[in-house]
């Protein structure tokens, strides 16, 4: 008898999970506490929203909430805004991508769009001052729920990234090898969502052809700008170690559901996402623009499909 789909997809929203730990604890050594705290407030925020919204709908509340997506989406949503955010801000962030980003769709399987980076891209429209502090130095626990929780007024070091110095034209570092400390945690974690990116390859968990096309747009576009102008644009190490480019071509560009699902597709989706990325961290207005890419190539992937459809055997 085959198993209930629920279960197939919860085993491979736990295989993400896990993926997910190497990257996590990286930030967790960098940044401290806050990391955990912001995880776990979205994670609750997630199974408090999500099993409103299933009632309401007369759906079966327990095995909706098992298959784990509502707990990914706010893991990864969690661990992409910075870890100083006030408490509300994964709340209402989280919110607003279990309700508009899934729910009102009927659900997973049926959202168009990645939850997790429509809370995110909602959250940075909204409120840019929180979505742009990022802190800088290692936070007890105590220093941190002091912080997210405004409970007293204590000092925190917190700074532009290596993507906001670019983008507001303030002088840069130097190369992936001179960064500042802030920059080094980046590449750090970069490489934790990396080798737990190969982890769901080696268990089939994911394709490589998002996550391989996805990279290459990145270092094709980036090495041509770089190229044209070596004052100005970053190099192609620091596009791949900066910011949030692992973990969106390992974990975000390759949500099941948002993604292409033909094999030709999913090079297509992944590179044009690669591309768009570099454009957006070049020449728009916001540093990194994985999210603003991914949810944008979401809308092309209709199409992507319909154009790369394989033929049938013998026609």
């Amino acid at each position: 008898m085959m198993a209930p789909i629920f279960s197939s997809t919860s085993w491979m929203m736990r295989q993400v999970i896990y993926a997910l730990a190497l990257g996590v604890m990286a930030a967790y050594y960098f940044f401290g506490w806050g990391v955990f705290l912001q995880i776990t407030l979205g994670v609750v925020a997630a199974i408090v929203v999500e099993s409103a919204f299933l009632a309401l709908r007369g759906r079966d509340v327990i095995s909706s909430i098992s298959d784990g997506s509502a707990v990914l989406s706010a893991i990864l949503l969690a661990i992409s805004i910075p870890s100083i955010a006030p408490w509300w801000v994964i709340i209402v962030g989280v919110s607003f991508a279990i309700i508009f980003g899934k729910q009102l769709y009927g659900g997973l399987g049926n959202n168009p769009f990645n939850p997790a980076m429509l809370g995110y891209v909602f959250l940075l429209i909204s409120y840019p001052l929180q979505m742009s502090t990022w802190q800088v130095d290692f936070l007890s626990l105590s220093q941190a729920l002091d912080v997210i929780f405004d409970l007293s007024n204590i000092d925190v070091i917190s700074g532009a990234t290596k993507l906001d110095e670019v983008k507001n034209g303030l002088p840069l570092s130097g190369s992936i090898q001179q960064l500042d400390p802030h920059s080094i945690s980046q590449a750090w974690i970069n490489a934790g969502f990396l080798l737990g990116g190969l982890y769901l390859l080696l268990r089939k968990v994911i394709f490589w052809h998002i996550p391989a096309s996805f990279l290459a747009g990145v270092v094709i576009s980036s090495m041509l700008l770089w190229v044209s102008n070596t004052d100005l644009y970053l190099p192609t190490q620091n596009h791949l170690m900066l910011g949030g480019t692992m973990l969106g071509a390992f974990f975000i560009a390759t949500d099941p559901v948002s993604a292409s699902t033909t094999p030709k597709g999913r090079i297509i989706y992944g590179f044009l996402i690669g591309v768009l990325i570099v454009i957006i961290r070049a020449f728009g207005g916001y540093p990194d623009g994985i999210a603003f890419a991914v949810l944008l190539i979401n809308m092309t992937v209709p199409l992507i499909d319909r154009l790369t459809q394989p033929k049938v055997f013998g026609q």
